[in-house]
C-alpha cells in the first residue's frame, strides 16, 4: 500500500508547530536573560521582546485558527539548542564583562533562527493561497527584524566595547 505523499501545506503545518514550540521557549527564556543582562538597555530590549513574543504566539495561533487546526507545538530541537546555549554563557560568563556580549549574540542567534522561519512560513502561505495568514507572519517577520538590528546596534554601540575593555 503506497503512502500518502506530503505537501507543501504539510511541511507548511509541521513548521508552523515547530515555529510555535520555539516561540514558547523563547517566552521562558527571555525573563532569565533580562535578569542576567548588566545593560540596561540590553536588559529592556529582553523584556521588549518578551511582550512582542507574547502576541507572536496569538498571531501564530490565528494561522492555526486559518486552517482550522488546534494551535499545536512539536518539539523544535533547533530552539532547544540555541536556548541550551544561552543557558551555559549566562553560567559560563556569570560576572564578566562579557557576560552581555555573549547574551545579545545568542540572542541575535536565535533572532536569526525566527527570521529564517517567519520568511519561509510567509513564502508559503503566500504559495498556498493563505492572503490572512501571510499577513500575520509579515508583521511577526518585520518585528524579528527590528530586534535583530536593535541587538545589532546595542552591540555596536556599547555592549561589544564593554566586554572589550576588560
Amino acid at each position: 500500500m503506497a503512502t500518502k505523499q506530503k505537501t507543501l501545506q504539510d511541511l507548511f503545518q509541521d513548521t508552523l508547530k515547530d515555529v510555535y514550540h520555539a516561540e514558547k521557549q523563547i517566552l521562558r527564556a527571555l525573563p532569565k536573560m533580562a535578569k542576567a543582562a548588566e545593560s540596561d538597555e540590553l536588559r529592556k530590549a529582553f523584556e521588549t521582546h518578551r511582550d512582542e513574543t507574547e502576541v507572536q504566539i496569538e498571531r501564530l495561533e490565528k494561522v492555526f485558527e486559518i486552517m482550522e487546526r488546534r494551535p499545536q507545538g512539536k518539539p523544535c530541537e533547533a530552539m532547544q539548542g540555541l536556548v541550551e546555549e544561552g543557558k551555559e554563557i549566562m553560567e559560563d560568563f556569570k560576572d564578566s564583562d562579557a557576560l552581555d556580549a555573549g547574551l545579545l549574540a545568542s540572542a541575535q542567534t536565535i533572532e536569526h533562527y525566527e527570521i529564517s522561519r517567519y520568511g519561509t512560513l510567509r513564502t508559503w502561505a503566500a504559495q498556498l493561497g493563505m492572503k490572512d495568514a501571510v499577513g500575520l507572519l509579515e508583521e511577526t517577520l518585520k518585528e524579528e527584524k527590528k530586534t535583530d538590528a536593535l541587538l545589532t546596534q546595542l552591540a555596536e554601540k556599547a555592549v561589544n566595547q564593554k566586554a572589550k575593555a576588560a
